[in-house]
């Protein structure tokens, strides 16, 4: 068997019920159980929300979240530091924002250096220094990884990298099911952070025209953020209490996913969209809006979803009501999605991730 590498993942806490930090808890267990020695490195918070591997040694540089403005020298520091005492050989960026904190620990170092984009390429997330970041990492990387194809495109025309850009999705974070969801349940599931991008206001205002013609059915979006008082408070707004609930984090997705009979996915834009692989694998026929990234790369309309501009609740609605009222579509994009799935195993993701930490330079 080869020698492991040693291998930091750096991200800026695990203690958050995310995407990026799901992802940064699913492949480095996986890389750890491939043999690699893994550190993971939080920049605060030495709690996780994922469980991770035995072997894995988790520390954050500080208890809570500082101003990196007054700690930008003892965050450089304390990376530098990590790197040095665990003789690291490749850090994983989990965000290219990072680059501006990773350069200046890693001179001289020698390391293999990989930025993870989680977002996609013409989304700053309000920080207009992301851009300055990705450029850095476009420039002294060794690769940037990307989710989607379309993103590593956007890289390569608007940046012309010299750090190669290399596409690995995300896996799916649990086995293949060895069977379909029942779809027994009138239920239709979004799931995710509860923040603007999701779109769950515009879901909620097309559940308004669903649920007054299809009363039995339930929607039940899960997950927790900063959206919450305001997605309550519309609820009511629009006379939809016991009609549709927001009951919070789902510690266990595959429960949410084997319960429901329909998954949708209201986003105004996504890096990904790893919530439409796990309904997938499930066999849930799937309503999603027409993102750039993520689902326009992912989901082929009428074989697996109906698709629907972004931000038109009245589209929305009618996707939902179609796929609600005939059961046979219903079945035929469910089944077209579940085989799509099996492209998206943790087993296949892991051993690209794999190879890239072991390429020689």
């Amino acid at each position: 068997m080869m020698t492991g590498r040693n291998i930091c993942f750096l991200t800026g806490t695990l203690n958050a019920m995310a995407g990026a930090e799901r992802m940064t808890a699913t492949i480095a267990n996986a890389l750890a159980e491939l043999g690699h020695n893994v550190t993971i490195v939080s920049l605060w918070d030495a709690a996780s929300q994922f469980a991770l591997h035995p072997r894995i040694r988790h520390e954050a540089l500080f208890a809570r979240r500082p101003s990196f403005k007054r700690q930008y020298a003892a965050t450089v520091a304390g990376i530098r530091r990590h790197c040095v005492e665990h003789r690291i050989h490749v850090l994983v960026q989990v965000d290219t924002m990072l680059e501006l904190f990773v350069l200046p620990a890693t001179i001289g170092l020698g390391l293999h250096h990989i930025a993870w984009e989680h977002c996609h390429f013409d989304e700053d997330l309000g920080k207009p220094a992301r851009k300055v970041a990705r450029r850095l990492a476009a420039l002294f990387c060794r690769q940037v990884v990307v989710l989607t194809e379309r993103d590593r495109s956007r890289w390569l025309e608007a940046l012309r990298p010299r750090s190669e850009v290399v596409c690995i999705a995300n896996p799916l974070p649990f086995p293949l099911p060895a069977a379909p969801a029942p779809r027994a349940n009138k239920t239709v599931l979004a799931m995710g952070r509860l923040v603007a991008a999701k779109g769950f206001d515009v879901l909620l205002h097309a559940w308004r025209k669903v649920a007054a013609q299809e009363p039995d059915w339930q929607l039940v979006i899960h997950g927790e953020g900063e959206e919450r008082p305001a997605l309550a408070a519309l609820i009511d707004k629009l006379r939809l209490a016991g009609r549709a609930s927001l009951p919070g984090v789902c510690h266990d997705p595959t429960l949410a996913y084997g319960q429901a009979s329909v998954f949708c996915l209201s986003s105004r834009y996504e890096g990904f969209g790893l919530v439409l692989i796990e309904a997938m694998a499930f066999g849930l026929p799937i309503v999603s809006t027409d993102c750039e990234t993520g689902p326009r790369e992912l989901l082929t309309p009428g074989q697996d979803a109906l698709v629907v501009p972004v931000e038109d609740a009245d589209a929305l609605a009618r996707a939902l009501l179609t796929v609600i009222r005939q059961p046979d579509l219903a079945h035929r994009l469910g089944a077209g999605g579940r085989g799509k799935a099996g492209a998206f195993t943790l087993e296949q993701i892991a051993m690209q991730w794999d190879a890239l930490v072991r390429a020689p330079r």
